[in-house]
């Protein structure tokens, strides 16, 4: 953030923002061209997969995604519906193929997933869809599914540069850029190049929708986000600076598990509901024992200097998300506020 604020008004020397630029000038071809190839770096991402940079976030994906790799066939799809993300994604899916929801998340005193032998899968699927992380539920898939025949599509969008991820083992993945990556309204498409070209043959896809015409244009089918895509590319050379991906999960494990033994060991004072098999990295949700207590939590977080930790609308609650730029002293921080605010009213 201070580097952009450093460079606002005058974007290498040129005497004009990084906004005020065209993007398709060869410094700003340039900046595009960097942040693929740490993205590439940090991700190992094979040469026969295309890398876009696009708008609309990851909620146009969801449309997107049954729209090219079904483009002029009929195609079943397996859908996981493992909280609030999945089931939007699914329901997307549903105007243009069929959806078979091979799984469902339960919640019975905890939240988790089906064990993977259980789930339903569909004979004739032509791919299958998960969310490896639920921001809301914060319910997250420690391994990776088997896909058998059919191709694996993933949500990264609250994961993706968090931990490794095996990139050959999907055929597409996507991610919204603002968790760990940069500014709201870009989004990440990772593609095999065989899948992108079922869009190509059929031609039935919206051309700025379509990943074969945003590969063959460099992902500039249309205006890029060229802002958010500037930024993504500060932050994915600082993670290639900072000891990459793998550094981050080693941190991401060290941050999560300092919060739950807070939570753990608060005497049920704090409650976490998730199955701790299936408990996430990044998004920590948690209640307190006496409900009333909420709001009083939060304006003492706040003046503490502790600050989005109220739940999602559709959970309430309270909600700590640990995304990489999250420092090991902030959540430190957050546990010895937790400690001091049960000892002083529980």
């Amino acid at each position: 953030m201070q580097q952009v604020r450093e460079e606002l008004p005058d974007w290498r020397g040129g005497g004009v923002s990084v906004m005020e630029r065209g993007h398709r000038e060869d410094d700003f071809l340039r900046c595009a061209h960097e942040a693929e190839a740490d993205l590439r770096a940090l991700m190992e991402i094979p040469d026969d997969y295309h890398v876009l940079f696009l708008h609309g976030g990851a909620q146009l994906q969801f449309a997107a995604v049954p729209m090219n790799l079904a483009a002029g066939q009929s195609l079943t799809a397996d859908y996981v519906n493992s909280g609030h993300w999945a089931a939007l994604a699914m329901a997307e899916a549903r105007r243009y193929l069929t959806v078979n929801e091979c799984a469902t998340v339960a919640d019975a005193g905890a939240v988790a997933m089906p064990e993977e032998g259980a789930w339903r899968r569909g004979g004739d699927a032509g791919y299958l869809h998960y969310t490896p992380n639920e921001t809301i539920s914060g319910l997250e898939f420690h391994r990776v599914p088997d896909a058998g025949d059919a191709t694996l599509v993933a949500d990264m969008s609250s994961v993706i540069l968090s931990r490794r991820f095996a990139v050959r083992r999907f055929g597409l993945i996507y991610a919204g850029a603002q968790k760990n990556i940069g500014p709201a309204g870009l989004a990440v498409v990772i593609v095999r190049r065989d899948l992108a070209a079922r869009a190509a043959a059929a031609g039935a896809v919206p051309r700025v929708m379509n990943y074969a015409a945003q590969a063959a244009a460099g992902s500039m089918v249309n205006t890029p986000p060229v802002f958010a895509w500037y930024v993504a590319g500060l932050v994915l050379r600082w993670l290639r600076k900072n000891g990459g991906v793998a550094a981050m999960e080693k941190q991401n494990a060290e941050k999560s598990s300092v919060l739950y033994n807070c939570i753990d060991n608060s005497g049920g004072f704090y409650r976490n509901r998730v199955a701790a098999a299936w408990r996430s990295r990044m998004n920590i949700p948690f209640t307190l024992a006496a409900p009333q207590l909420e709001e009083a939590f939060l304006a003492a977080a706040a003046a503490a200097g502790l600050a989005g930790l109220r739940g999602h609308r559709a959970a309430g609650g309270l909600r700590a998300s640990l995304y990489n730029a999250v420092p090991p002293a902030g959540v430190l921080q957050l546990t010895e506020f937790m400690n001091h605010f049960r000892q002083t009213r529980g």
